[in-house]
């Protein structure tokens, strides 16, 4: 069946963030587990340190403003730990995508890897894929760190990435097949250009998807929902990020067969 038949790239992406979190959630003690959180999720006031070390007040008023007041200690203590080892991390603006917040938050994510991930894939080949998502996770953790630079909580989870790769997906897949393309196997991509902006506006199926994505991102950053971990918001602004890059950047890391002339 198709849906079986996955590129190896995006079979070996979604074995990849599986196994992370299975090795943490059933074989790292949870002092290692504490340790690569700290280490390798993304921490926007981590950044925010190193570059402006005045900041350091200002952080800590921002973990003492935690909504439950249970939690407010711990992450008070935390910031003081941030504060007194200020370091930018810049291999955690990547690394982060590869953690996850729960089962529920990596299932999710590798079923929309799959549906977007796989067509990317077979259109550019998996270095374009790769080189996608990387620059979809660095760009989301960017805009997290921009738009909440004072927060203490780790950003953790591959969804800027996929938003990247939904972005690229997005610029082709919606298009009516070309004459005679209802006859070829369907593990070939349809031969056609990106559209541009105002075409895909002009297609309403895309037009649609891009409105309840945006939508349902701002949303996300209106109200708060869980995702079955403690304080594991969703971060709308590294989605939107995320996929702001896979938007503009993927022209450029497009076959280049098909790309338009």
């Amino acid at each position: 069946m198709p849906v079986f038949n996955m590129p190896g790239i995006v079979t070996a992406s979604i074995g990849l963030l599986m196994a992370i979190h299975a090795l943490r959630e059933f074989v790292l003690p949870d002092a290692w587990d504490a340790w690569t959180i700290v280490h390798l999720a993304l921490l926007p006031a981590r950044a925010t340190l190193a570059l402006d070390p005045s900041k350091a007040e200002a952080v800590l008023a921002a973990a003492a403003a935690a909504a439950d007041p249970g939690v407010t200690a711990v992450r008070e203590a935390f910031a003081r730990y941030i504060i007194a080892e200020p370091n930018l991390s810049p291999w955690t603006f990547a690394s982060y995508g590869l953690l996850h917040g729960s089962w529920m938050h990596v299932i999710l994510n590798v079923v929309w890897l799959a549906a977007f991930g796989s067509p990317v894939a077979r259109r550019c080949g998996a270095w374009r894929y790769g080189a996608i998502a990387l620059a979809g996770t660095v760009a989301g953790g960017l805009a997290h760190v921009l738009v909440d630079p004072l927060s203490t909580t780790p950003l953790v989870g591959a969804s800027a990435g996929i938003s990247a790769l939904m972005a690229a997906a997005c610029r082709f897949v919606f298009q009516r097949p070309v004459v005679g393309y209802g006859d070829r196997p369907w593990q070939l991509p349809p031969r056609q250009p990106l559209e541009s902006l105002p075409e895909l506006l002009r297609n309403r199926t895309a037009a649609a998807f891009l409105a309840i994505w945006l939508g349902t991102n701002l949303l996300f950053g209106l109200v708060a929902l869980p995702l079955g971990a403690d304080n594991a918001a969703i971060a709308w602004d590294a989605h939107l990020g995320g996929f702001l890059a896979g938007f503009l950047l993927f022209p450029y890391l497009d076959a280049p067969s098909l790309r338009r002339r």
